[in-house]
């Protein structure tokens, strides 16, 4: 009898799992719409780009992935998942988050001067460094100083050149040693130098390559098969990768770039592995479903701690400019001769997206652009806010702030304007058009006396001169940044 009873609760479990079942099935999203939408196929045609790599992730998991095209215009072998692209510039945040989670473990210390650290070469001296020794946090959120914006790439057969010749200026692209611009921690420059400082440091600090070390403390324990630092000329280079190719869609010489500069743009990876990177500082940022960043580091390496003229927000490796739908958004953009992409993700609730295109920049970034507005476009990513600290501007203030201006939100230099449709104001932007497709960006003021412009990170105070805008402060957490504002004639 007793295995009779037995026998009708595990049928009647099992019954009840296999309901369960069916009906999680049943109510699994369909993301496929997103194919169609995208129109993929028909953008890489149209402007020449080889072959196109997209992962969609959403509620801290990957929902859609899907690839297009070729690794290499001359084999017509198709990309797929297991793909391998350079990713440029989206090499800054993995170096940015290795040096928190070595300092987490001890063994570097961020706030000291860098330059003990360095044993083949030293920073040079300057009159910006002679009482402000650059810090390692300074390199990895730009604001020491340095030049050297970018570094062209090599390929076999070419002379390749070593670190320290990079440093010295011994490179196509620069004929003079790196150099300080202003006194490290007063200002914000952009600089791949200032990151292939803090790959020096690191390889001659730990004795082990800047690849040994992002596969051991990151690569590995995350499971990212197909990413690397390891270059083409190396030995343990990945075998399913994409070439580079030109705006002619043609490879360009061997088709597989070297980067001698690895920590600021020398790591090759794919969306996936960008998707479960980004997943997993998103876990962190909970505190919930991670493994091998901590809550503390995600937090740290995703501070905005540089606002003055750092395009609108920065922090280490990532940049803090945009937002969608009141979401708050790490981002980074990688581009290198014939490759590039990007990544980004919410500070909550685990959505974002990755690509990568092996194409130049006129044949891939429209493909990106549409690609990346198609996607903020479709997904219902909605972070909702109350209105209970918005306030009516008065109409005294409203005429004072409609006008056409320099820009005062990303310091690029385009055209932005305030705008007045059906009673609100508008903030119109070449680059808020970029990011969301659209320029419906309202203009609002909060009962604490600041604005707020709408999936725009930043708070802002405006200052007024003869009842014109003369200057804007820039507000984000604790930070504020002063731009002076000149208005065009009308």
């Amino acid at each position: 009898m007793k295995n009779i009873i037995y026998v009708l609760l595990l049928l009647i479990v099992t019954n009840a799992n296999c309901q369960t079942s069916k009906k999680a099935s049943t109510n699994k999203k369909d993301y496929s719409f997103l194919t169609d939408s995208l129109n993929i196929d028909q953008q890489l045609e149209k402007y020449k780009l080889a072959g196109f790599s997209v992962v969609v992730f959403e509620n801290y998991e990957i929902v859609y992935s899907k690839q297009f095209g070729v690794k290499s215009i001359d084999s017509k072998e198709k990309i797929d998942q297991n793909t391998a692209f350079s990713t440029a510039s989206i090499s800054k945040p993995i170096t940015a988050l290795l040096c928190f989670m070595l300092e987490e473990k001890g063994l570097i210390n961020l706030d000291n001067p860098i330059d003990p650290y360095l044993k083949r070469w030293h920073l040079p001296k300057s009159k910006f460094t002679e009482n402000n020794s650059p810090t390692w946090r300074q390199f990895l959120n730009h604001t020491a100083g340095t030049s050297q914006e970018g570094f062209e790439d090599h390929y076999e057969g070419e002379a390749i050149p070593t670190l320290k010749q990079s440093l010295l200026g011994q490179i196509p692209r620069y004929d003079k040693e790196i150099e300080f611009l202003f006194t490290p921690g007063t200002n914000w420059q952009y600089s791949g130098g200032g990151y292939t400082i803090i790959q020096m440091a690191l390889e001659d600090t730990f004795n082990k390559s800047m690849a040994e070390l992002a596969k051991e403390y990151i690569f590995s324990p995350l499971g990212l098969k197909n990413t690397t630092m390891i270059q083409p000329n190396e030995k343990g280079f990945l075998t399913n990768v994409a070439l580079v190719h030109d705006k002619d869609g043609k490879v360009i010489k061997t088709g597989l770039p070297i980067t001698p500069q690895v920590a600021p743009s020398g790591m090759w990876s794919t969306p996936t592995d960008l998707a479960k990177f980004a997943i997993e500082m998103q876990n962190a940022l909970r505190n919930k479903n991670n493994k091998v960043i901590s809550h503390n580091v995600a937090k740290k390496v995703t501070t905005v701690t540089a606002l003055k003229n750092a395009v609108g927000g920065w922090s280490y490796g990532w940049q803090k400019s945009f937002g969608y739908n009141n979401y708050d958004w790490f981002f980074c953009n990688g581009s290198n001769t014939g490759v590039g992409g990007t990544v980004g993700g919410t500070m909550k609730d685990g959505n974002g997206f990755a690509f990568l295109a092996n194409g130049e920049k006129p044949n891939r970034f429209p493909v990106m652009s549409h690609t990346q507005k198609t996607i903020l476009k479709l997904m219902d990513w909605n972070n909702k806010t109350t209105n209970e600290s918005i306030q009516e501007i008065p109409s005294s203030l409203k005429e004072k702030l409609i006008g056409t201006y320099d820009d005062f939100l990303y310091g690029q230099g385009v055209e932005t304007k305030i705008v007045e449709r059906n009673n609100r104001l508008y903030v119109e932007s070449m680059i808020l058009e970029h990011f969301k497709g659209k320029n419906d960006n309202e203009l609002v003021y909060l009962k604490n006396g600041l604005f707020k412009i709408t999936d725009y990170p930043n708070l802002l105070k405006f200052d007024f001169k003869d009842g014109k805008i003369n200057a804007v402060t820039l507000v984000r957490d604790n930070m504020t940044a002063q731009i002076e504002i000149t208005a065009k004639e009308k």
